[in-house]
Order: C-alpha cells, then sequence, then structure tokens
C-alpha cells in the first residue's frame, strides 16, 4: 500500500460529528501510552503527523485520519489510565459504545498491547467487549524491538494463551521502529476494505 495522503479529518465527542461518506473504518484501541500514536506514524509514513505525548490520557476525542481519500484510520481515547476522573473515564467508555454499536462501516479493531507485558485486565476487558459486538479483532503487540529475540516466543504465547482468541481474529506483532508488522496491518486493511 502505498500511502499518498493524510489528513485528520475531525475530532469528534460525539455521533453526529462522525464523517458520513460511508469510508471503511479501522478503530484503534489501547491502554494510555501503548503506542497509538507511534502506530499510525508508522502506518501513514509520518513522523509527528499523529501526536505522541509522554503524559497518558492525552487523546481525548476520537480521531478520524482520512488516509488515501479511501479509508479511515479512527484513534480512541487510551483505557485504563487512573488519573482520569471516574466522570471522564465514563464519558469515554460511553463514547464508545456509542461508536460501536452505531458504525456500519467499521471493518476492523486494532487493539494495541504492549509486547513487554502481560495484557492487562483492562485489555482483556476490552477484547471480550469488542466481541460481544462481534467485531473483528487484531491483537496488535507494539514495541517488540524492546523485548530480546530469545524471548519472542515465550511473550507471544502469554499474549495469545492470555486473550482466548475467537476463529477469525489474529495476532501480529508490531515495531515502529524496525517496521516489523506494518506490512500486515496493510495486507489485512486492503482485504477487508
Amino acid at each position: 500500500m502505498k500511502i499518498t495522503s493524510v489528513n485528520l479529518v475531525i475530532s469528534a465527542v460525539r455521533r453526529s460529528q462522525y464523517p458520513t461518506d460511508n469510508k471503511p473504518e479501522y478503530l484503534l484501541v489501547g491502554r494510555s501510552n501503548v503506542g497509538k500514536s507511534s502506530f499510525i506514524n508508522t502506518l501513514i509514513n509520518r513522523k509527528n503527523y499523529a501526536r505522541t505525548s509522554a503524559t497518558p490520557g492525552k487523546t481525548q476525542t476520537i480521531n478520524f485520519y482520512l488516509v488515501n481519500d479511501d479509508f479511515y484510520l479512527v484513534d480512541a481515547p487510551g483505557y485504563g489510565f487512573a488519573a482520569l476522573s471516574k466522570k471522564k473515564q465514563k464519558k469515554f467508555g460511553l463514547m464508545m459504545e456509542d461508536y460501536l454499536q452505531n458504525r456500519p462501516n467499521l471493518k476492523q479493531v486494532f487493539l494495541l498491547v504492549d509486547f513487554r507485558h502481560r495484557p492487562t485486565d483492562d485489555d482483556i476487558m476490552m477484547y471480550n467487549f469488542l466481541k460481544h459486538y462481534k467485531i473483528p479483532v487484531t491483537i496488535v503487540a507494539t514495541k517488540t524491538d524492546k523485548v530480546g529475540l530469545t524471548l519472542h516466543q515465550k511473550q507471544r504465547n502469554t499474549i495469545l494463551n492470555d486473550f482466548e482468541l475467537v476463529v477469525g481474529d489474529d495476532f501480529t506483532m508490531f515495531s515502529n521502529v524496525t517496521k516489523l508488522g506494518k506490512n500486515e496491518i496493510y495486507q489485512k486493511i486492503e482485504r477487508t476494505k
């Protein structure tokens, strides 16, 4: 896939603000600081298009990035960040639920997890939440370059055992440093558009 254009079309907080052009959408979810912005920047071949932050919980809107005027990468607020108030966490939860229930053009969810650690309870809960809505999911293990090669298989097995993926869902190892997994994500998007 050759990336020729990227535009941040809207940062939405409610359904009435979502794009209405019916292009395929690919939702990115994950804990705060799992590397969603770096994932987006790697896919679109830009250094700092999606803002990365040292402060978890920065993304507080659903951001729609139009790629090649063909499909959207949809960046959701990170979950599992304790410093956000309960009120804000609830608001994000309702915003996500509304999006998942009411977006017929949502093709796939990329659930990002940190390859260095076991999936958290929040990660497992998010996966089960997505399965409740019968949405296809690819688990994307980020930061694989930060784990020694000898530990890759062990970490991979741990993550797969914890998630108990349903048939049809899959797993991809990803690194924004080495670009591992980038083409797999492109192929997944191309197949499902």
